[in-house]
């Protein structure tokens, strides 16, 4: 599922009714906790595991197959990662994470 393409046309641009973010996902996949929302939220935490990845990557200035030589595995699979074709395990993230020189933290939410 493209998570974006779901949500193009939900935008307060096309409608005179001002809705929350919030409002608009549970318009069109369901309450929180409902099985259609937590297919959307995956697919959108894993179109920004690839992003967060992406960026560190580029950030380091390393290209694709040298962070895959230094997993083990190949560029185009990092390149699926990073494309959201792929969603890696925790621990090939956490792995990606160190090969990058970057730790994961889990931080308390504002919510």
């Amino acid at each position: 599922m493209n998570w974006q393409n779901n949500l193009k046309g939900n935008t307060m641009t096309t409608n005179t009714e001002i809705k929350s973010f919030d409002e608009i996902l549970d318009a069109k996949y369901g309450k929180p906790g409902t099985p259609e929302r937590m297919e959307a939220e995956e697919a959108a935490y894993s179109y920004y595991s690839g992003v967060l990845l992406r960026r560190a990557r580029k950030k380091t200035g390393m290209t694709q197959g040298e962070l895959a030589a230094k997993l083990g595995t190949d560029a185009a699979y990092i390149s699926r990662i990073e494309n959201d074709a792929v969603t890696p395990s925790v621990g090939v993230f956490f792995r990606i994470a160190d090969a990058l020189g970057y730790s994961v933290e889990l931080t308390p939410s504002r919510k």
